[in-house]
């Protein structure tokens, strides 16, 4: 990579300025019902089944991947590996920052989406 930082505070600054930007496209993707990858997709369905707010059931999936691949860690390498700190941030932030945008941006963007492309 052509930056790579060096300073852990630096590190986990860049941390929650990607799981802002993921958030972000995730609330996009969502209000804009297209189609999304196969996690978003799963969260989405069970969302609408369970007739929960998106945000929260991202919150608890993305958690309840997090502890399942801690318990395999141990369970296979009798460690921890792959999992630290920015991937606990991530779980924990993603769905709600979800959250946060999807309250300010759901309906201005689909009042747009069904101006221009029509429903």
């Amino acid at each position: 990579s052509f930056f790579t930082p060096k300073h852990y505070i630096v590190q986990i600054l860049l941390v929650l300025v990607g799981t802002i930007v993921l958030g972000f496209g995730i609330t996009l993707a969502v209000i804009a019902n297209v189609i999304l990858n196969s996690g978003e997709a799963f969260v989405k369905a069970l969302s609408d089944t369970i007739h929960k707010e998106f945000g929260n059931v991202k919150i608890v999936f993305d958690i309840s991947c997090v502890v399942v691949a801690v318990i395999l860690s141990f369970l296979f390498f009798h460690k921890l590996v792959g999992t630290r700190e920015g991937t606990i941030i991530a779980a924990f932030c993603t769905g709600f920052v979800v959250k946060f945008f999807s309250k300010f941006i759901t309906a201005p963007l689909e009042r747009f989406l069904k101006k221009n492309i029509g429903e």
